[in-house]
């Protein structure tokens, strides 16, 4: 059994993949009267489930679903294959493979997104355990996606750190009982803070990393 585990956001945790986003968004919403630039997209849309945004900014929608389906379809042809990782994080997951820990993805990104950008970075083979918020019973920032990855893994929280960037995703994790690192990816200390992170990291190789896993797992980074 594991020792500990590690949990991955992926969207602006293990690649930047918002630009691309922002431009299907940009592309669908615009004919329906909104001007989706990043202010509006990292305030409104950032991390969030595209049946929630939709709820709320497009209440008399008649296929939502469908409409998130071909948000989601647009991403995936949208996005290169090979795509760059994050800095760091394929350093970060052989280690942790060495050390035996439990790797898991929790996202709010559909299940054919998830592996498509873990493919796209050459990430696929190190994770057992994808968690897509859209099956279960509430997305993140709800806790539900991560103490679902919790349960896969079978690791307890204390024994778990999760990586994020969005305050949704923040706040999902922390709510789970998880420490939880901030990616400044998008947004800086003090706003992943606010959210409920407990430190953040400019990306996976910030050296403060290495201290941060050996303190909060017990276990020797």
């Amino acid at each position: 059994m594991a020792e500990a585990a590690l949990l991955f956001d992926l969207d602006g945790t293990m690649l930047m993949t918002d630009p691309i986003h922002m431009g299907v968004f940009a592309d669908l919403l615009g004919p329906r009267g909104f001007t989706v630039d990043e202010a509006f997209y990292m305030k409104h849309i950032h991390g969030r489930l595209n049946l929630d945004f939709f709820a709320e900014f497009l209440p008399d929608e008649p296929d939502p679903e469908g409409l998130s389906d071909l948000k989601e379809f647009e991403f995936r042809r949208r996005l290169p294959r090979p795509y760059p990782a994050m800095p760091g994080v394929m350093a970060a997951l052989q280690d942790a493979q060495s050390h035996g820990w439990a790797l898991g993805v929790v996202t709010n990104a559909k299940r054919d997104n998830a592996e498509a950008m873990l493919e796209a970075i050459g990430a696929r083979h190190f994770f057992d355990v994808i968690v897509s918020g859209e099956e279960c019973e509430k997305g993140k920032p709800h806790p539900a996606p991560y103490r679902e990855a919790l349960r896969l893994v079978d690791i307890p929280a204390h024994r778990a750190i999760a990586f994020e960037d969005s305050p949704a995703g923040v706040r999902s994790a922390a709510a789970a009982g998880i420490v939880t690192v901030g990616i400044r990816s998008s947004l800086d200390d003090a706003a992943l803070r606010a959210s409920g992170a407990d430190m953040t990291i400019q990306d996976f190789t910030d050296p403060a990393l290495g201290p941060i896993l050996q303190r909060l797992t017990g276990v020797d980074a």
